[in-house]
């Protein structure tokens, strides 16, 4: 055993993992992830937990979610050390909705293995987009009003061109750190919906991982093709591209929601 991996071991000795599983509404945030002079998810929560157990406690997402996007259920792990009594991490979850605000419901904790990673294990992330096709001062904290007429069939002739796509670089944000614009999607469709008694569409889009700003460009993209701006041609071109610049506008923030992520555990 070299020394990195005998100091990893006794690390590992000494602490125990956990899983978090949370939801939020992203209005009130700049984004999932901790950054200077700004509001995050993460800050909220990290700033809690140090409340609730005397200690900075670091917490790491599934994945980072942008200002405004929401999440129905957003999974993160955080490590406590051996001394600290199981009674504390059972009562953590309470403790915690009592500091972080009306916009962060923290629903479990559980323990896992050391190893155990919420963002490089997760197998799977769900989005859905919430539209909807009547003005409504109700729905649009959480939805987009659609325009009338858009071809929804074609929208989703479109979308099963994405399943058979690799490479998602034209609905990557540019100038991002993400060393790789491969995903693997397993489904991506537009859903007839009701929301609070109206019309309503969900498009749903599942992937191994997703990248920044990928969702918004490729529901604004396929808005394009249900305007009939753009033919599956087009959309099909726009995805050879390899070029953010062929797509659609980035659709809002507020509409989005992480639903989902699941893991092998």
């Amino acid at each position: 055993m070299t020394n990195n991996e005998r100091q990893t071991s006794q690390d590992a000795a000494c602490y125990r993992r956990y899983f978090m599983t949370l939801s939020y509404c992203g209005a009130s945030f700049h984004g999932w992830q901790s950054q200077p002079n700004a509001v995050s998810v993460q800050s909220a929560i990290e700033s809690a937990m140090s409340l609730v157990l005397r200690h900075r406690v670091g917490i790491t997402g599934a994945g980072r979610t942008d200002t405004g996007v929401n999440a129905r259920r957003m999974v993160a792990h955080f490590d406590l050390p051996l001394t600290y009594d199981t009674g504390i991490v059972d009562r953590l979850p309470r403790a915690l909705n009592a500091i972080v605000g009306p916009d962060i419901a923290i629903e479990s904790v559980r323990e896992v293995h050391n190893d155990a990673h919420a963002r490089f294990d997760a197998v799977s992330r769900t989005y859905h987009y919430y539209t909807h096709t009547h003005r409504s001062p109700f729905l649009n904290r959480f939805s987009w009003q659609e325009p009338p007429g858009l071809d929804f069939d074609m929208m989703n002739d479109a979308a099963r061109l994405l399943i058979d796509t690799a490479d998602f670089t034209s609905f990557a944000k540019l100038h991002s750190d993400a060393k790789t614009n491969i995903c693997r999607l397993t489904e991506a469709r537009w859903i007839p919906a009701k929301i609070e008694g109206e019309q309503a569409h969900v498009f749903v889009i599942s992937a191994d991982r997703f990248l920044r700003n990928m969702v918004r460009a490729v529901v604004g993209t396929l808005v394009d093709v249900g305007r009939h701006k753009l033919s599956l041609d087009d959309f099909a071109a726009v995805i050879a591209a390899r070029d953010r610049c062929a797509a659609g506008t980035s659709m809002p923030p507020h509409p989005l929601f992480l639903w989902d992520v699941k893991y092998p555990y």
